[in-house]
């Protein structure tokens, strides 16, 4: 077992969580797996993934949660002060939380503490307040019939029920927070499967809700494969929603899955994300920002900026500004908070990005290699390519890794046309010093998410989500909270 420097709180965590938390507690049941640290590419720990059966045994217990009324039966102001409790649990634990998610998801210390802990107290205090907020409207009716009648007309909104929530393994605990949190300030109760390879932040979360006061069997954790135990709840007759996030072609099956039994269903999907750098941008701003767009979490990002359309009077100078950035990078695992390079989450994606890059090579693009990397690990280099075609799969296809793939354009309209020509959009910056540019193009980009002179940056508040294949339904503000609730209508005649 190789914990690097982990605390001794995290050790003891890692002994503590055997399997899928159900009902409060630990389970042991199930076939154990090694959770490995993406540094290394050994083990973390071993942890028990379950079946179908014990996916049905999470979806009953949570059901009945919902049927008992134990959670959705509290008062909106209860509930309410359990999940800001909770977001101070997740303050006073965020150093053992940050480290965690770094051992287990391989990422900078740095973004753990600033970001996943950081941004998710926040985010739950935001969501929190919505507890509260929840509401219906009184209708105006022009009902003819019986004679005579009058009607009062109003709308409830009341919570879903069961909600199964399907998270991926690059930001494991804050995306498990954009589902949880939103479903619970609405009264449902949910039963989460986090991704095989980075199960240990999710669990720990769960621990921390019951803490709070979030009652036993509210929130489960299911342990086990998408295949398996993915498929199991989603396709479930007792869930109410199914939340989804990962790659659009799962996305497909699980939606396919819910609308079987007619659940309400939201998606987040893939993206191929552009950044659109104009004739008039500060090039000191853009190559700051596809640095930070690109490479934040080593590309693995959905939001991430993964193909750069340069105007063609700015593309040398960004390009070589960009080789000159990351072949000063300096690489090493996670939880050295000096380390500007990290490793990939798993082997298996480690050999996917490095094939893109491979077969981008073989294709005629100029590939640009940044500073070395170890061999021990799941470690990919930042790679700047130029000279790629807007038609090659590097500049097409969602590589999830740390690759810059620029490309020039002589005028605006090409550029946008190339921009959109894409069956993803999920979402996009434009740079720009000019207001009329941008109040003009940020319309006619096809995402939906557009940033002007920024990229990948977040908000509680700001609707996320995106257009085409790129998902359906939104994370973040009262929309997040909405898509957890049934809207009844009441109509009283009298």
């Amino acid at each position: 077992m190789n914990q690097h420097t982990a605390s001794q709180v995290v050790q003891d965590f890692f002994t503590r969580a055997t399997g899928s938390f159900i009902d409060g507690a630990f389970l042991a049941d199930g076939q154990a797996r090694d959770v490995l640290d993406p540094s290394t590419g050994q083990p973390l720990t071993r942890v028990a993934e379950g079946d179908t059966s014990l996916a049905d045994r999470a979806v009953a217990l949570t059901r009945q949660s919902v049927e008992d009324g134990r959670w959705s039966g509290m008062t909106p102001a209860a509930r309410e002060r359990i999940l800001l409790r909770f977001a101070d649990l997740l303050e006073e634990h965020g150093e053992e939380l940050a480290q965690i998610e770094t051992l287990n998801q391989g990422k900078s210390i740095n973004i753990a503490r600033g970001v996943d802990v950081g941004f998710s107290v926040d985010f739950i205090r935001y969501m929190a307040g919505w507890t509260t907020k929840l509401e219906g409207s009184t209708r105006e009716v022009s009902i003819g019939m019986p004679e005579g009648a009058k009607f009062n007309t109003y709308t409830l909104r009341q919570p879903i029920g069961v909600v199964a929530a399907i998270v991926p393994w690059n930001f494991p605990m804050m995306i498990a927070l954009w589902k949880v949190v939103p479903a619970l300030a609405a009264g449902c109760s949910v039963v989460l499967k986090p991704a095989s390879e980075t199960p240990l932040s999710v669990l720990r979360l769960a621990e921390l809700a019951v803490e709070a006061g979030v009652p036993k069997g509210v929130f489960n954790v299911v342990l086990g494969s998408g295949a398996t135990v993915g498929t199991r709840i989603a396709e479930h007759p007792d869930v109410g929603k199914v939340t989804f996030t990962g790659s659009t072609a799962i996305g497909k099956q699980v939606g396919h899955a819910a609308v079987e039994h007619m659940a309400h269903f939201s998606l987040e999907l893939g993206g191929k994300n552009p950044m659109l750098v104009l004739e008039d941008a500060d090039i000191d701003k853009a190559v700051n920002g596809a640095l930070l767009g690109g490479l934040f979490n080593q590309g693995q990002v959905c939001a991430a900026a993964s193909r750069f359309y340069v105007h063609r009077s700015l593309h040398d100078t960004f390009c070589e500004r960009l080789a000159q950035a990351v072949d000063s990078m300096q690489a090493g695992p996670g939880m050295d908070p000096q380390a500007q390079v990290n490793p990939l989450v798993s082997k298996r994606q480690q050999a996917s990005v490095q094939g893109y890059i491979d077969r981008a090579r073989d294709q005629g693009a100029n590939v640009h290699v940044g500073n070395k990397v170890p061999s021990e690990g799941f470690y990919v280099s930042p790679t700047v390519i130029s000279g790629a075609d807007h038609d090659m799969e590097i500049a097409r296809e969602e590589v999830f890794g740390p690759v810059l793939t620029v490309i020039p354009f002589d005028d605006d309209e090409q550029a946008l046309r190339m921009v959109n020509d894409s069956e993803l959009g999920l979402a996009a910056s434009l740079w720009t010093e000019s207001l009329s540019k941008a109040m003009a193009l940020t319309p006619r980009i096809e995402a939906g998410t557009v940033w002007v002179n920024t990229h990948v940056t977040l908000d509680p508040a700001m609707p996320f989500g995106g257009l085409k294949m790129s998902g359906l339904g939104k994370e973040f503000g009262p929309e997040a909270v909405n898509a957890y609730t049934e809207l009844k209508s009441v109509c009283i005649a009298y």
